[in-house]
C-alpha cells in the first residue's frame, strides 16, 4: 500500500464523518422539532440526501485551500457523474402518473389471478415482481415505482413503524439483488460486466435465478410476518384514479423510459431526451401529477457527493480487496458495501490484476447482498428514502433501525448466493 497523500487522508476523514452523519440524521430531525429556533439548520443537517453532497463540498474547499482553486475544479471535472444524472432522470420519468398507472395495472391483474387475499398478494408482488423488473428497466426505476406504490397503498394508511421499517428493508435488499438477471441494470454489475465479459447468459445462470429465489422468499416472508396488518387494510387498497389514462399517453412515457435506459451511458443523449420529456409533460399537464424534480435533484446531489468523496478511498479500499480470499471477500464486500457505494466497490475490484473467477463472483455477490443495509449501500436507495421518509416519525428514517431490519433479508440473499 502506497502512503496516502494529505488530500486522501482528508478525503477519508470526511468520508467517515459523512457516514456518521448519515446515521445521525434522525437525531438532527428530532432537534428540528424540539429546538425551533434553529429548526432550519437542523432540518438541513437531517436531510439524508444532503449529507454526502455537503461533505463533498468541504473536500472541494480543502483541495482549493491546499492546492488551489484550479486543482479543485480539475478534480471535480475528472469525476464521472453519469450515474447521479441517470438516477435523477430515471426517477422523475418513472415517478410519473402514466408509468405508475401501468405498473399498478400489471400488479392488480396478477393479484386477481393469485388465490390469496388481495392486500397480501398485492404486497408480495410489489416487493418481488417490481424489483425483478429492475433487471430490465434498471434498479433506480424499479425502486422509484415500488416506493411510490408502497407509499400510496400502505405507508399513508397509518401502518406500524415495525411494518414500515421491515417493508423498506426488504425493498432495498430486493432491489439490490433483483437487478442481476441482466448485466446492465444493477450499478455494481454494470461496473464490471464489460471488463470481465459477463453477458446476459452468464448473469442469468450465475446470479439471476438465485436472486429470484431470494427476492420471492423475502417478499413472502415479510408478508407473513405482517399478515395481520395487511388483513386489516380496507378494500380496495388502491386509491381510485381521477381520470382514465389514455393508452397512447402510457406508450409515450414507456418510450421515453426505454430511451433513457438505452442511452444510460451517454448523459448528453438521455439529458436531451429528458428535456424533451419535460416539454411533453407540460403540453399534456392534465395527465400528470407534480413531477418529482425536487426528490430527483436531492438524490442526484447525494450520489454526486458520494462520487466526489468515494474517489479518495481508493488508496485503502483497493489493497483490501486484493488481499482477501473468495469467502472472506464475500463477507468483506457485504460489510464494506454498508459504508460505501457497492458500484464503487466492484469498480475498484475490477482494477485488481489477477483476480480469480471465484473471487470476482464473491465480490459482486457480496456487494449486491449488502446493498440494502444503509442508504449509501446502493445507488437507488436514496430514491426510496426521499419518497417514503415523510411517512415516518418526524419525517425521518432511523438508519440504525433500518440496518437491523435489513439483517434477515440480507442473510437470506447471502445464503442464496453462497449456498445454491
Amino acid at each position: 500500500m502506497t502512503a496516502p497523500t494529505l488530500i486522501q487522508l482528508i478525503g477519508t476523514a470526511l468520508f467517515g464523518i459523512a457516514v456518521l452523519h448519515t446515521f445521525s440524521t434522525k437525531w438532527f430531525q428530532h432537534l428540528a422539532h424540539t429546538q425551533p429556533r434553529f429548526a432550519g439548520v437542523w432540518h438541513l443537517l437531517g436531510e439524508v440526501e444532503v449529507v454526502f453532497g455537503l461533505w463533498a463540498m468541504v473536500l472541494v474547499l480543502c483541495i482549493a485551500g491546499l492546492a488551489g482553486p484550479t486543482d479543485a475544479i480539475t478534480y471535480i471535472e475528472e469525476q464521472n457523474f453519469t450515474e447521479p444524472l441517470f438516477v435523477f432522470v430515471i426517477l422523475v420519468i418513472a415517478g410519473t402518473r402514466p408509468i405508475l398507472v401501468l405498473t399498478q395495472g400489471l400488479v392488480e391483474s396478477l393479484t386477481r389471478w393469485l388465490p390469496l387475499p388481495a392486500s397480501f398478494a398485492c404486497y408480495v408482488l410489489t416487493l418481488a415482481l417490481i424489483p425483478l423488473l429492475g433487471s430490465f428497466i434498471t434498479e433506480p426505476a424499479a425502486m422509484t415505482l415500488a416506493a411510490l406504490m408502497l407509499r400510496e397503498r400502505y405507508y399513508i394508511r397509518g401502518m406500524s413503524a415495525r411494518f414500515m421499517y421491515g417493508t423498506l428493508a426488504v425493498l432495498l435488499v430486493n432491489v439490490s439483488i433483483g437487478g442481476v438477471l441482466t448485466p446492465y441494470a444493477a450499478p455494481p454489475v454494470l461496473m464490471v460486466a464489460d471488463a470481465w465479459g459477463w453477458d446476459l447468459a452468464f448473469m442469468s445462470s450465475m446470479f439471476g435465478w438465485k436472486a429470484a429465489i431470494a427476492v420471492v422468499f423475502n417478499a413472502i416472508g415479510v408478508a407473513l410476518l405482517f399478515r395481520k396488518e395487511l388483513a386489516a387494510l380496507p378494500v380496495p387498497v388502491v386509491a381510485p384514479v381521477s381520470a382514465p389514462m389514455p393508452v397512447a399517453m402510457i406508450l409515450v412515457h414507456v418510450l421515453f423510459l426505454a430511451g433513457v435506459v438505452l442511452t444510460s451511458h451517454h448523459p448528453v443523449a438521455f439529458l436531451g431526451l429528458f428535456l424533451f420529456f419535460l416539454g411533453f409533460t407540460e403540453a399534456f399537464e392534465k395527465h400528470q401529477d407534480t413531477l418529482m424534480l425536487r426528490e430527483g435533484l436531492l438524490v442526484g446531489f447525494f450520489l454526486a457527493g458520494l462520487v466526489v468523496l468515494g474517489k479518495q478511498q481508493t488508496w485503502w479500499l483497493q489493497p483490501i480487496l486484493a488481499g482477501l480470499d473468495a469467502t472472506v471477500l464475500f463477507f468483506g464486500a457485504v460489510g464494506l458495501t454498508a459504508i460505501t457505494d457497492n458500484a464503487a466497490l466492484t469498480y475498484l475490484g475490477s482494477l485488481v490484476d489477477g483476480m480469480s473467477d471465484t473471487a470476482k463472483y464473491a465480490l459482486v455477490a457480496g456487494a449486491i447482498t449488502g446493498g440494502g443495509l444503509t442508504v449509501i449501500a446502493n445507488a437507488p436507495n436514496p430514491a426510496a428514502f426521499s419518497i417514503l421518509q415523510d411517512s415516518f416519525d418526524e419525517q425521518s428514517i432511523n438508519p440504525l433501525q433500518l440496518f437491523l431490519s435489513a439483517l434477515v433479508p440480507t442473510m437470506v440473499a447471502g445464503l442464496c448466493f453462497m449456498v445454491l
